[in-house]
């Protein structure tokens, strides 16, 4: 065993090998990731995590799937197939990845799929709107924090 490394899994001070099993990965399939995957996956590496990528489709085909049984969109193909090479590339490195495609809200998704799959960590990027910016754009970020005691990650992105 690891100097400092805990014996019991109901240690109230777990080791830091262990303190990310899962982090929540939210990506934007845009230039904004590029900002965080790099972070993630050398957390993923030194923790031994496991990353789940999320994305939320937010357009109205994404937010009425259900309500009018919609096919899903060439948007939500294109966002599946994302994730899907993101997550591919990650794997490559031998790193434990998942990839989910939520539909609706983003912040009302990242906190529903941050607790039901019990995610340690939350790693987002931020846009760096000011004031007048969250106002008429609001901030995901904003209501994520607000709502979750899950620790975050916050990257300002380099490329919006």
């Amino acid at each position: 065993m690891k100097p400092g490394a805990s014996s019991s899994a109901n240690d109230p001070n777990p080791s830091l090998e262990s303190m990310y099993k899962k982090i929540l990965v939210a990506l934007e399939n845009g230039p904004a990731d590029e900002t965080i995957l790099p972070h993630v996956a050398e957390l993923a590496q030194h923790f031994d995590s496991a990353l789940l990528l999320l994305h939320v489709a937010d357009g109205w085909a994404a937010r009425n799937f259900n309500k009018f049984e919609l096919a899903e969109s060439e948007e939500m193909k294109a966002d599946r197939a994302y994730l899907e090479a993101t997550a591919a590339v990650l794997r490559a490195r031998h790193l434990a990845v998942t990839t989910h495609l939520a539909l609706g809200n983003p912040p009302t998704e990242i906190l529903k799929v941050a607790a039901g799959e019990n995610c340690d960590l939350i790693a987002m990027t931020s846009h760096g709107h000011r004031f007048v910016g969250d106002i008429v754009h609001g901030s995901t970020i904003t209501q994520v924090r607000h709502h979750t005691n899950i620790p975050l990650l916050i990257l300002r992105a380099r490329k919006i």
